[in-house]
């Protein structure tokens, strides 16, 4: 491996597993932790950049990473149904390749919202984009249409109603896709090469916004974690089988967390959980770690919740104790989850302000940063940088 590793560095590329790339929404496994170093703590609109560019239309999904290639969804038109999927140069910020589609469900949503809502996840071979509309493409890392369903198509009572926003993600070598909505619901695992379903597991007829996790358990078959508003469910990831369920454990925007053995799970604040043979212990449960529309970090044995009342509140994440809580923002509020690495802590409002907070077990402000533009989703973190998308540009923050 030594050899393959200096070959690597000779030839100045990448080998497979070594890159930090935050292939999906809250990076890998959505834990929204990075192991970067050297990040970034000052900026603002037009300084502490590697490099901005104007986008094309407007999104709230996040950017994905893998590799030198970061990956992004749009949405645009008058009635927002012309669907974006992007691909854009890490080092330089250069538009790769820009491919459109017309969107084949609805489009009536909150305004806060569009149809590029969902997260893209990717890997080695190319990119998966659901939108809102229930319209999901697979294409290669240079642009080229792998596959695309018109799930609405497929399914027609699927009905977007305010505006779906949960991502698909990848699991078991299965592209996972949740479709919790008012109209036919379920989790289907699809084939990654065919688009085709591999199963399909029905879901409470509800509106729901959680993005799934994975958790490995004796190292089986990793089960897939699924909050509804029938509770926290588990399926295994090679059958589509529900294994357990959690009544109690609502889901709604907030995604859970698998870290330290236990599972937290955002739920009228947060719960944390040790669940062994499909049957959960509640450790702890603090109503005071509310994130809101944002999803709560694990970093360093601390849980760090941005509020919807613009505060930051931390807790031991082993006993969830309180520890501290501190303003962010400027009588803001963050959509966009907090990330996580380098010692720090960054909460994003949503009028461009990032707050940058030493990770520890008492308050400290590091900075703060404001890039004038609104920040919805949630940012990704790789090669030592921060690539914040707005709803003009993206930005890649670092030195």
């Amino acid at each position: 491996m030594k050899r393959i590793l200096l070959l690597a560095m000779f030839l100045g590329f990448t080998v497979p597993g070594t890159a930090a790339d935050w292939p999906q929404f809250r990076g890998p496994n959505g834990a929204s932790v990075s192991d970067e170093k050297d990040l970034p703590t000052t900026w603002n609109k037009t300084e502490g950049h590697r490099w901005k560019t104007a986008l094309p239309a407007r999104g709230v999904s996040g950017p994905v990473v893998v590799g030198n290639t970061i990956y992004l969804t749009a949405s645009s038109g008058k009635k927002d149904d012309r669907l974006h999927v992007l691909a854009y140069n890490f080092k330089t910020g250069e538009l790769l390749w820009h491919r459109q589609f017309a969107a084949t469900g609805g489009t009536n949503c909150h305004p806060m919202t569009c149809m590029a809502a969902p997260t893209p996840v990717a890997d080695e071979t190319g990119v998966y984009a659901l939108f809102a509309t229930g319209d999901l493409a697979a294409f290669d890392a240079d642009g080229t249409l792998r596959w695309y369903r018109s799930l609405v198509g497929d399914y027609p009572t699927i009905t977007n109603q305010v505006g779906m926003a949960s991502s698909p993600i990848l699991a078991d070598g299965k592209l996972i896709v949740p479709m919790d909505n008012a109209g036919e619901s379920f989790l289907a695992a699809i084939d990654t090469k065919t688009g085709t379903n591999l199963w399909k597991t029905d879901r409470l007829r509800e509106i729901n916004w959680v993005t799934p996790v994975t958790r490995s358990v004796d190292g089986r078959t990793p089960e897939i974690l699924f909050p509804g508003r029938d509770g926290l469910s588990a399926y295994d990831a090679a059958t589509g089988k529900r294994v357990w369920q959690l009544k109690g454990l609502g889901g709604d925007i907030p995604t859970p967390t698998v870290s330290n053995g236990l599972v937290y799970t955002p739920s009228r604040g947060l719960v944390a959980m040790k669940i062994e043979g499909g049957q959960g212990t509640e450790v702890w449960k603090s109503a005071k770690l509310s994130s809101g529309m944002s999803s709560p970090v694990i970093y360093d044995g601390i849980v760090y919740a941005a509020s919807g009342a613009g505060v930051v509140n931390a807790a031991d994440a082993k006993t969830g104790k309180s520890l501290w809580e501190e303003r962010y923002g400027q009588k803001d509020k963050a959509s966009a989850s907090p990330v996580a690495g380098d010692g720090k802590v960054y909460v994003f409002a949503e009028k461009g302000l990032t707050t940058v907070f030493k990770a520890g077990r008492t308050a400290e402000i590091l900075s703060t940063n404001d890039i004038g533009e609104e920040i919805l989703g949630t940012p990704a973190v790789s090669g030592g940088a921060i690539i914040i998308r707005t709803d003009k540009t993206l930005f890649c923050i670092g030195k």
